[in-house]
């Protein structure tokens, strides 16, 4: 059982959420590394807040979208537990997986060489699922209200299909997501939930001082 500071709710609280203090007060949860999983909705901002706080730290990021895809959106993870978690774990300096395709002409490269970080992020749906928790050391929520995430998905995919189409994907997607949640509950089991509707500055201390950057996808 990892060590609580308790849980620091930035859609809350006064103060921006000190990440790195949560960081710096715990043990390393996989082998020498930290992980950070970061959840939340499609479209919820995951990936911004991700990519902002991977910058800070010099972390590397595993997607959990390199694994998961229109056809398998759940049943994916034992893929990134052998792939990535129990690696990082075990000790390995470099990553290498194979990455999923969404659409017919989505055609990844692999990751190939992926350096092994002092502190890695998890992002993506379900990156606080249950079978990841032993591996994670921070959680943190991204929370945005359903019809924001499912406007910034179809627009992000627009160029897929028609509207309708697109729509389609999307609600049945957020469909099987509400399922996770409902099972899992990784709002009430992170360190850190967030207002993904909100710039990510007012709500989160990086490096001594907030951020700037404003949410996103």
């Amino acid at each position: 059982m990892r060590p609580s500071m308790g849980r620091l709710h930035g859609v809350v609280r006064q103060r921006p959420t000190p990440i790195l203090e949560l960081l710096e007060s715990r043990q390393p949860t996989a082998g020498t590394t930290k992980l950070v999983g970061v959840d939340g909705h499609g479209g919820a901002g995951k990936s911004t807040f991700a990519e902002l706080l991977a910058r800070h730290l010099g972390a590397e990021i595993v997607h959990t979208d390199d694994f998961a895809s229109w056809d398998n959106p759940k049943d994916w993870w034992p893929l990134l537990l052998e792939r990535v978690l129990e690696p990082i774990a075990g000790g390995a300096l470099t990553l290498s997986y194979p990455r999923s395709r969404w659409w017919p002409d989505h055609d990844p490269q692999p990751v190939v060489g992926q350096p092994v970080t002092p502190v890695m992020i998890v992002e993506g749906v379900s990156a606080l699922r249950e079978e990841f928790r032993a591996y994670m050391t921070v959680g943190v929520f991204i929370a945005a209200a359903r019809d924001l995430c499912l406007r910034r998905g179809i627009e992000r995919d627009a160029s897929q299909g028609t509207r309708d189409e697109i729509a389609e994907l999307w609600e049945r997607y957020y469909a099987d997501e509400e399922h996770y949640m409902r099972r899992d509950n990784p709002k009430g089991y992170a360190d850190v939930v967030l207002d993904g509707s909100r710039p990510f500055g007012a709500q989160v201390q990086i490096n001594g001082g907030p951020t700037t950057s404003p949410a996103g996808t």
